[in-house]
């Protein structure tokens, strides 16, 4: 009896001949690469090399050439299915002043359609919260780096795109964010991130893309 072989799942992202310039200045150029669910790539650079100009092309910025498809379709920042499915941490975020932690991430759950205590439940998941009726300008980076992340965590998501998550993070937040991600892995989640730390890029990447290399 002849052994049915495995397909492989297509490919959720998937990058064409990119290239990015800012007037004469080459960002990258030529990139060709994919993303399967369940699996991270890694970028990795020195400052400068064009990472998360990258990750903002995966995510609706227009590249100078190339195509950039998420799903088989190119992307588009406002289709209303890539907004659902994409969730984002690029750079420390804009919090509403007026707002609460806790109400922040209250209002995020809701527009995705989560339940009333799924604010509560990634509050508790990301470590913070004993700041939950704080104003986000009252917290320490790391907390603010916390919240970051509880901003993609608490809606759901098919691609988790993240600009050096680990930053701010104290050595027991690295490991939580490695567990976090490998848990998203599993759980079918495509993850294309940016960062500097070795052992978060051997914890949870699958393949690495190296740029300014």
């Amino acid at each position: 009896m002849s052994r049915k072989s495995k397909k492989t799942p297509p490919s959720l992202v998937s990058v064409t001949d990119l290239e990015h310039a800012y007037g004469h200045r080459v960002v990258f150029d030529h990139l060709t690469f994919h993303v399967r669910a369940g699996r991270c790539l890694v970028l990795r650079g020195p400052n400068g090399s064009g990472k998360t100009t990258l990750l903002r092309c995966l995510v609706g910025e227009r590249p100078t050439s190339g195509t950039v498809t998420y799903d088989g379709r190119r992307v588009d920042e406002s289709d209303p299915r890539f907004r659902a499915d994409v969730a984002t941490v690029l750079g420390d975020l804009d919090f509403f002043p007026d707002l609460t932690v806790l109400e922040h991430l209250d209002l995020l759950a809701r527009a995705h359609g989560q339940p009333a205590e799924q604010a509560e439940e990634v509050l508790d998941a990301v470590g913070i919260s004993d700041v939950r009726d704080q104003f986000p300008a009252t917290l320490s980076s790391g907390q603010r780096q916390r919240l970051a992340l509880a901003t993609a965590f608490v809606r759901p998501y098919r691609l988790l795109v993240l600009d050096e998550p680990e930053q701010r993070l104290d050595t027991d937040g690295q490991a939580w964010l490695a567990e976090r991600l490998a848990a998203d892995k599993r759980a079918g989640a495509a993850i294309v991130m940016a960062t500097h730390d070795p052992d978060l890029a051997a914890a949870v990447g699958d393949d690495v893309l190296e740029l300014g290399a």
